[in-house]
C-alpha cells in the first residue's frame, strides 16, 4: 500500500501550537497556550514568505492585546474580554479535529470565554481552514459559533467585536505605505471608518520591492450585514458586528459568524476580490459530522 503524504496539513506542534503548511512551507500559525490572554494566529504568511501581520501596535505599548489575527469583544454581559488589563480570559478547552487534504486543512477547536472568577460566560466554536491559492496566496476561512453557558447572554453594543486583524508595520499608512480601501472602492480611514461594506482590503510594501496585502470578507449571513467596518490608517481592520447593536445570544439561538482573509500579492484587484466575495457568499458553511474510523469526525460543507 502506497501512502501518499496530503499536500495541505495542520500540524500541531509544541506549546499548543498548530503550523498549516503547504507542501511543507507555513502559511499560518495557531497559538493557543495559556499564557496568552486569548488564542490566536501569527502570522499569516503573504506570497513572498513574509508576515502580512503583526504582534501589538507600532508605537503604543497598551495596545499588546493586539494579536495578529485574534477574536474578541469588548462587552460581554458588561465585561471588557478586548483588553488584557483585566482578568477575564478566553482560551482553548480542548481542540477537537485536525483534517488534512490536497485542497485544504482544517482546524476544529473549542474555546471557553471566562470571567475573572474562572467562570465561563459562553463556549466558542472554531473552524478554521486553510486553502492555497496560485502564485502562492492563501485563503483562510473561519467560521466560529458562541454559546452561553447561561440561558442567555448579552454581547453589547460595541465597535470592538468580533474578529480583528493587526497589519505588519509597513503595510499600515501611518507607519509604512500602505492603503485602505472597501469593496465600494472608497480609499482611506477617514472616508471608510463607520461605512458598511462586504469587505475590506489593506495592502502595502512587505519589502521594498513587494507590494502584498490582506482583504478581510465578512459573510452576508452575518448579523447586521454588510457590516460596518471600524477601521485604522495605524494598521488594523474589523468588521464591527456589534457597532450598532448588541446580540442576546441563547442556547436555542447562538451567534453564528463566517469571514475570510484573502492573503494576496500586489495591490487589492476589485473586480477580482468581488468576485470572490460573490463565490464566497453563495459557499455552504462547514459543519463536523460523526467519521468513519480511524477518525473520531471530520469537516465537511454542509448540504443545503
Amino acid at each position: 500500500m502506497t501512502y501518499k503524504i496530503p499536500r495541505v496539513q495542520a500540524v500541531p506542534l509544541a506549546d499548543s501550537q498548530v503550523s498549516f503548511q503547504v507542501e511543507g512551507t507555513e502559511r499560518l500559525r495557531w497559538h493557543a497556550a495559556t499564557r496568552y490572554t486569548r488564542p490566536h494566529f501569527y502570522p499569516l504568511l503573504g506570497p513572498s514568505g513574509k508576515p502580512l501581520t503583526r504582534m501589538g501596535h507600532p508605537a503604543a505599548p497598551d495596545h499588546d492585546h493586539h494579536k495578529s489575527i485574534w477574536f474578541a469583544h469588548h462587552k460581554v454581559a458588561g465585561l471588557d474580554f478586548w483588553g488584557d488589563n483585566n482578568n477575564n480570559r478566553a482560551r482553548q478547552d480542548d481542540w477537537v479535529h485536525y483534517q488534512d487534504g490536497e485542497d485544504e486543512a482544517v482546524m476544529v477547536t473549542d474555546i471557553g470565554w471566562y470571567d475573572g472568577h474562572a467562570a465561563k460566560l459562553m463556549q466558542q466554536r472554531l473552524i478554521a481552514a486553510l486553502r492555497p491559492l496560485p502564485d502562492g496566496e492563501t485563503w483562510l476561512e473561519l467560521q466560529t459559533r458562541f454559546m452561553p453557558t447561561g440561558n442567555s447572554l448579552l454581547l453589547e453594543k460595541t465597535n470592538f467585536a468580533f474578529l480583528a486583524v493587526r497589519m505588519a508595520k509597513s503595510i499600515s499608512n501611518a507607519y509604512g505605505g500602505g492603503q485602505l480601501t472597501n469593496s465600494s472602492g472608497v480609499k482611506g480611514e477617514a472616508d471608510i471608518f463607520g461605512k458598511p461594506a462586504d469587505w475590506m482590503d489593506y495592502s502595502g510594501p512587505i519589502t521594498n520591492e513587494i507590494t502584498e496585502g490582506i482583504t478581510y470578507f465578512s459573510h452576508p449571513t452575518n448579523p447586521h450585514t454588510p457590516n460596518s467596518w471600524h477601521v485604522r490608517k495605524d494598521g488594523w481592520m474589523a468588521a464591527s458586528v456589534c457597532m450598532h447593536n448588541g446580540i442576546e445570544i441563547t442556547k436555542d439561538q447562538p451567534l453564528e459568524l463566517r469571514f475570510a482573509l484573502h492573503a494576496h500579492a500586489g495591490d487589492v484587484n476589485n473586480e477580482r476580490t468581488q468576485s470572490l466575495f460573490e463565490d464566497y457568499a453563495a459557499s455552504a458553511p462547514y459543519e463536523v459530522v460523526k467519521a468513519q474510523p480511524p477518525y473520531r469526525v471530520q469537516v465537511q460543507r454542509r448540504e443545503v
